[in-house]
């Protein structure tokens, strides 16, 4: 029996598995970097090793340090997770090598499975069906891991040696292993997945399907199960390929076969030899607690005979540090809050609670979280902070209860990706399970532009709240005064907007006949057109977040009057949009250069992606200020392109 378990993993999934060895009995232990020194998977596990090495993700790679670890903790066993090193055959090797249990299939079907050429050809065999290479549009995958690393789109052979490079480049920086491969790109498909379980006695279990055709370069940010729309015998196909694929290697414990699905017909993806990101939403339907049931099959112990019976649906929504709108660029800095519209119950903080909760069909939402507030987020690692599952007897309520509790939960610090979650769950398309992989490359725009709803009202109430915390009058004055006013800008689109107020005896006077009917520091109460509503209101500098019923607004506080001391930027400078590492600069480009409006001049790697920068206009290079290798801060400056004069 396991009694000490290390995670040689960090963030959301180690949290998640501590959760779980809580409710076994088990010791957990957590490995860290020195950036993660004090971050939430340490302070949730019982005891904590740090890795020696830099703050960058790196050091979570080095699996001789990971074992190290586990000797020195005297740890009986080793949790990968996911990412990192959870699909390391050396790592998993080098775990049972060192006398402990490997909580994962055997290294030889990690190693198997581990090149998705080499997988593509034993499926075959297996009688699997898998795409064949043909014309374009093709689609560069690394033959290592996965999470959207490593994978370029090519809808023109002219560009393929270049996205080739860059994949390799982002492979390597992601896995260590820079071979890339080359297939066919089918568009409009989906993205059907099978959660399979093995035992070491030969019993291999399906447990349904999983839709994940929202993705953002090509990683998934809304999950679901069972997938919708899928016809029975489809479903029964799906099934009986993952079993047929993973009887073909000889797995071993909680693994994932993933598909594409077009015109219903099923072609393999790749096999995951790990716990997914999604697992939540199998648990929720099935009633089961996967990281449990990995456990007990490493222990050695046999699966029931008979599947659980599946019961209503469950979705899942990633919410990232990004902002959507520049393409999904990466944020950092301090959380300040971080938690939902309504708290887990008891129930649901116990692992076994969700089966309980699921059988009085009672809907809930579920929030597995790598950070929490005053967590500082990092440029070293994935931007994801949580995850939010909501589960339902239906979909269509499951994916209400979800945007809900997303729109409602309060959400202060760095830009974050839940404006675009809430309108993607209410999408038609969503909505009406017609869906597919192109999903974003369709309505992203759309789906990132600007809220104009409520926004001036809640500038108001900032206003006012601002106003309670700066007067011990409660903010009115006795004499007629000229309007208060003050400056904000709506983040992360900028947009700047003028509040002008009084507060006098008699109430507010606002623009647009808003009454005040209450007002604190902290909440202010409005009526507008016969509409009466609450706004919570938190200020942290000058940065100000405002929780109304129909969703969150952020600002920042704009000085009355500019600065006249602050230096102007430069006209056609280049800024560091994030703080990363310049990894490679553009074919053909220097100082003297001609360059157009929106052509890649260089590309950052943060958080173990890749970010092309682009030119901000057309004209000539005049200045270069980055080299491969640099390390920049958020505002460096990259380069200075001199725009052409206008004819």
């Amino acid at each position: 029996m396991i009694g000490s378990l290390l995670v040689a993993n960090r963030g959301e999934i180690a949290c998640r598995v501590f959760r779980t060895c809580r409710e076994l009995g088990i010791t957990s232990v957590a490995v860290h970097s020195d950036a993660d020194a004090g971050a939430l998977h340490v302070r949730e596990a019982d005891a904590a090793v740090r890795l020696p090495g830099n703050a960058a993700a790196d050091t979570y790679l080095r699996g001789d340090l990971v074992v190290r670890a586990a000797l020195a903790a005297g740890a009986d066993a080793v949790h990968p997770g996911y990412g990192f090193l959870s699909e390391s055959a050396a790592f998993a090797q080098a775990v049972l090598d060192a006398g402990l249990v490997w909580i994962g299939p055997p290294p030889s079907v990690i190693e198997a499975m581990a090149s998705k050429t080499r997988a593509k050809r034993i499926m075959a065999e297996a009688g699997v069906p898998v795409l064949v290479a043909g014309e374009p549009p093709l689609i560069v995958k690394a033959a290592a891991g996965g999470g959207g690393r490593g994978m370029r789109v090519v809808r023109d052979l002219a560009l393929l040696d270049a996205e080739v490079a860059s994949a390799r480049a982002e492979a390597m920086a992601a896995f260590g292993d820079d071979e890339v491969f080359v297939e066919p790109y089918v568009e409009g498909g989906r993205h059907v997945e099978v959660q399979i379980l093995a035992d070491a006695h030969g019993a291999v279990r399906a447990l349904g399907t999983r839709d994940c055709s929202l993705q953002r370069r090509h990683q998934k940010v809304i999950e679901e199960a069972p997938a919708p729309g899928l016809a029975e015998d489809l479903r029964a196909e799906l099934a009986e390929a993952a079993v047929a694929a993973a009887r073909a290697v000889g797995y071993v414990g909680a693994g994932t076969v993933e598909f594409l699905v077009k015109d219903g017909r099923p072609f393999f993806l790749e096999m995951n030899t790990r716990l997914q990101v999604e697992h939540p939403v199998t648990e929720a339907v099935y009633g089961v607690d996967l990281v449990a049931l990995q456990i007990r099959v490493a222990e050695g112990a046999a699966l029931d005979s008979a599947v659980p019976v599946p019961v209503g649906h469950a979705v899942e929504a990633r919410l990232y540090a990004e902002d959507p709108g520049a393409e999904w660029r990466p944020q950092v800095g301090v959380m300040r809050e971080l938690s939902p519209a309504s708290p887990p119950s008891d129930v649901l903080q116990r692992v076994g609670g969700w089966a309980e909760n699921r059988a009085e069909g009672a809907g809930y939402v579920r929030v597995d979280a790598g950070v929490t507030a005053g967590d500082t987020i990092t440029p070293y690692y994935d931007p994801l902070l949580a995850k939010v599952i909501a589960w339902a007897p239906t979909r269509p309520e499951a994916v209400r209860l979800l945007a809900r509790a997303l729109e409602r939960a309060r959400i202060h610090g760095p830009v974050t990706n839940r404006d675009l979650l809430v309108r993607s769950l209410r999408h038609e398309e969503f909505a009406g399970a017609r869906m597919d992989t192109g999903f974003y490359e369709r309505h992203l725009d759309a789906l990132t532009a600007p809220r104009a709803d409520g926004a001036a009202t809640a500038a108001l109430a900032a206003a006012v709240a601002d106003a309670q915390g700066r007067s011990r009058f409660g903010g009115w004055r006795n004499l007629p005064s000229q309007p208060q006013e003050k400056r904000y800008r709506s983040e992360p689109d900028g947009e700047e907007r003028t509040v002008r107020y009084r507060l006098t005896r008699h109430g507010l006077e606002a623009e647009g006949g808003v009454r005040l009917l209450e007002a604190s520091r902290t909440h202010v109460v409005l009526e507008a057109h016969g509409l009466r509503a609450r706004y919570d209101v938190a200020a942290y500098g000058d940065h100000v977040y405002v929780d109304t019923p129909w969703g969150a607004h952020a600002f920042t506080l704009l000085p009355r009057f500019p600065d006249p001391a602050a230096a102007p930027t430069e006209p056609g400078s280049l800024l560091a949009p994030m703080p990363g590492t310049v990894v490679r600069i553009a074919e053909g480009i220097a100082e003297g250069a001609e360059v157009s409006a929106g052509q890649p001049l260089l590309w950052l790697e943060a958080m173990k992606m890749e970010h092309r920068v682009v030119s901000p206009a057309t004209g000539t290079l005049t200045a270069l200020h980055a080299a491969p290798g640099r390390q920049v801060e958020v505002g460096s400056l990259l380069a200075v392109v001199t725009e052409e004069p206008t004819p």
